[in-house]
C-alpha cells in the first residue's frame, strides 16, 4: 500500500482549497445577477428602513452574495497554512478564470440560435410565450462596467484580506484564530461591499453616492454575520487539516506560512 508523503498531502491540501475558493468565486459570479428578497425569504414584508434622508431600504441582495463568504473563509484558511504567497496565487488565478468565463459566456450568447431549439422552448411551462435565446442572453449577459467592478472589489478585497490577516497574526503571536479570521474579514468584506458598488453603479452608473451608502450597507451587514456565524467552521476546517497532515506538520506549515 502507497503511503503518502507530507509533501504529497500539503499540495492536495492547497488544490482541495484552491478549488473550493475558485468555484465559490466563479459561481458567485454566475449567479449575482439575481437579485432576491431576504424579508420575502423569511416571510417578512419590506423593511423600508429609512438609513439615510429621502431614501429608503429594504433587504435586496445579490444571489452572489450567499456564497461569498465563502470565498473569504477559505482564503483565511489557504493563509494560516500558505501565507500571503498563497492567498496571492490564488486570487490572481482566479480572477483569470473568472476573466475566461466571461469570455465564454460573451461568445456563447452571441452565437446565432437552432431554429428547432427556440421552437422547442417557445412557451414555459403555464404555456406563456418564452424567448428562451433572449432569457439565455439577459441571464448570462454582464455589462463592462459590473465586470470591471467585480473583479476589481474580488482582488482588492482578497489582498487587504491577507495583509490584514497576516497583520493580526503577528500581533496575537499565533493565537485566536477566531480573531484574525473575523478581524481580516471585517475589513475586506467593507471593501469588497463598497468598491464594487462605486465602481460600477456610482463611477460608472447613474446611483447616487447616497443610494451606494444604503445598499453597501446592507450588502456589509449580510456578509458580516454570514462569516461570523461560519467561524465555527474555520476551527473543524483547521481540525481536519491536522487529522489530515498531522498535529505537527500542519504546525510546521502554519508557522512557515506566519514568516512569509
Amino acid at each position: 500500500m502507497k503511503i503518502e508523503s507530507a509533501t504529497a498531502k500539503i499540495q492536495n491540501i492547497f488544490l482541495l482549497l484552491g478549488g473550493i475558493f475558485v468555484t465559490n468565486a466563479v459561481v458567485a459570479e454566475l449567479i449575482g445577477s439575481k437579485i432576491f428578497s431576504f424579508e420575502t425569504l423569511l416571510g417578512l414584508p419590506p423593511a423600508q428602513i429609512s438609513v439615510i434622508e429621502g431614501f429608503q431600504i429594504d433587504f435586496n441582495l445579490s444571489a452572489g452574495v450567499v456564497i461569498w463568504p465563502m470565498v473569504f473563509i477559505i482564503s483565511d484558511i489557504i493563509n494560516e497554512y500558505f501565507g500571503k504567497t498563497g492567498v496571492k496565487k490564488i486570487s490572481y488565478a482566479t480572477v483569470g478564470f473568472i476573466l475566461y468565463t466571461f469570455l465564454v459566456l460573451f461568445v456563447a450568447t452571441n452565437l446565432p440560435p437552432a431554429k428547432f431549439w427556440l421552437e422547442a422552448n417557445s412557451t414555459d411551462s403555464q404555456g406563456n410565450l418564452l424567448n428562451i435565446n433572449y432569457a439565455y442572453t439577459t441571464v448570462f449577459s454582464m455589462g463592462l462596467s459590473m465586470i470591471v467592478a467585480s473583479i476589481t472589489a474580488f482582488l482588492v478585497g482578497q489582498l487587504v484580506d491577507a495583509y490584514v490577516f497576516h497583520w493580526l497574526r503577528t500581533k496575537t503571536k499565533n493565537n485566536k484564530k477566531w480573531l484574525r479570521a473575523t478581524g481580516s474579514t471585517v475589513v475586506s468584506q467593507l471593501i469588497d461591499s463598497f468598491v464594487v458598488l462605486m465602481v460600477a453603479f456610482y463611477w460608472l452608473g447613474n446611483w447616487s453616492f447616497s443610494q451606494v451608502l444604503a445598499v453597501g450597507m446592507v450588502q456589509y451587514a449580510y456578509k458580516m454575520t454570514v462569516a461570523i456565524c461560519m467561524t465555527p467552521f474555520i476551527y473543524l476546517g483547521h481540525y481536519g487539516i491536522a487529522l489530515y497532515l498531522g498535529k505537527e506538520t500542519a504546525k510546521q506549515l502554519a508557522m512557515k506560512a506566519m514568516k512569509e
